[in-house]
């Protein structure tokens, strides 16, 4: 059901990439670049909500906050579906964004109610697996939608999504954030947690690898269709070999529940780390050395592809983990806070690798290496900042 909720955001960007040039061509003809913007619409409106949904929840409860988020998703959604112009397009979007947030945080601080550390950290690799699996067939859903019934079908698809999320939530799952535990909505208070967050050491540093992790992946989404069309010639079936991808590197969440309760979660995320970038460099060197056979160019870049969702499973849930452990008394705020950051920030990374896309991969290859190396060094001084072994369900590993 967790899953479910946190997938609703990646599916809400994923699924639209397929249906771009419809609605460029129908909305923005004059300009159908601006098309891109129904993505970014999206994701502003998620990241202001980020920073209100956690501190919120804190206050008024858990599931409340993720039914009233999911009320206003869908009146986003079904705003976008009759939309005639791309302004109230874009406008819809951006409703649809601020209720996403309530689901995507809220749902983290719902699981730090009840579990901590390593404990947290393997029901969040479950979650991580659903999260990817989803938006990995986003596209291929968003394609046959948008092929049967029009683009403006695929909002239909979000409205049912945020209904199943919805339904499924008040009907199966009790109130982890009882009333003696919740915490006024007052400014006060706001900013005394928010300074409490970032106040602590060791949440700065998973903020800052969750951002590059962040960055990495935004960066994969936007340059990763060009690639495809203009460098292997292969936008019609972008959909299949997207959802390839995913379900090959699916299985590094289950490696990672399978793995965290023995080796710790910071260890997992070193590893990932230091392998990515060692493969990214490699690739890189292949690519710009051209003793790579064309014929191999694309498999090559299929099998990397799969190393970097691969890596995603193996550190994102144990991160956010890491970063929630020693908060658990404002778990809300402090969700809203590591992702509300790590978030914003990453567009600043995303952005920059995307627009210098010249009709190669090397500008993604090259950004994946740089912010895997600067993220195993990170988490390397991590250790080094707080080398003392955890032996409880409650540590970092």
């Amino acid at each position: 059901m967790v899953a479910i909720l946190f997938a609703t955001v990646a599916f809400s960007v994923d699924a639209m990439l397929p249906a771009l040039p419809q609605i460029a061509a129908e909305l923005s003809p004059q300009d159908v670049n601006r098309a891109q913007l129904v993505i970014a619409a999206f994701v502003a409106g998620m990241g202001l909500g980020t920073f209100f949904s956690g501190p919120i929840s804190d206050a008024i409860g858990r599931k409340v906050t993720i039914t009233w988020g999911i009320v206003l998703y869908v009146i986003g959604a079904a705003l976008a579906y009759f939309a005639q112009t791309l302004e109230l397009l874009l406008a819809a979007r951006f409703i649809q964004g601020l209720g996403a947030s309530a689901p995507r945080i809220v749902s983290m601080a719902m699981i730090r109610d009840q579990y901590a550390g390593r404990e947290m950290a393997q029901l969040v690799s479950f979650m991580m697996m659903i999260f990817i699996l989803i938006p990995a067939a986003a596209p291929s859903l968003g394609a046959l939608i948008e092929a049967a019934f029009g683009w403006r079908a695929i909002f239909g698809a979000f409205l049912v999504l945020g209904l199943i999320g919805g339904t499924w939530l008040n009907l199966r799952q009790p109130e982890t954030h009882p009333p003696e535990r919740r915490r006024p909505l007052q400014r006060d208070t706001l900013l005394a947690a928010v300074k409490e967050v970032l106040g602590h050491k060791m949440v700065r540093i998973y903020v800052a690898v969750l951002t590059l992790g962040f960055g990495q992946m935004f960066a994969f989404i936007i340059s990763v269709q060009p690639i495809y069309d203009e460098v292997f010639d292969k936008a019609e079936s972008f959909p299949f070999w997207f959802l390839v991808v995913a379900l090959l590197s699916g299985i590094s969440t289950i490696v990672n529940a399978s793995l965290v309760m023995k080796l710790g979660m910071r260890r997992l995320a070193i590893t990932a780390y230091g392998m990515q970038a060692v493969i990214s460099a490699v690739m890189l060197m292949l690519w710009l050395s051209g003793t790579m056979p064309l014929e191999l160019a694309f498999p090559v870049f299929l099998a990397w592809s799969v190393s970097v969702f691969f890596m995603v499973g193996l550190t994102f849930g144990n991160l956010n983990a890491l970063a929630l452990e020693p908060m658990g008394h404002i778990a809300g705020l402090a969700a809203s806070t590591v992702s509300a950051i790590s978030t914003v920030c990453s567009i600043a990374i995303a952005i920059p690798i995307g627009l210098t896309f010249n009709g190669t991969p090397v500008p993604l290859i090259t950004g994946m290496m740089v912010c895997s190396a600067l993220a195993w060094i990170l988490m390397r001084y991590a250790r080094e900042a707080d080398p003392t072994p955890r032996t409880t369900p409650l540590t970092g590993g």
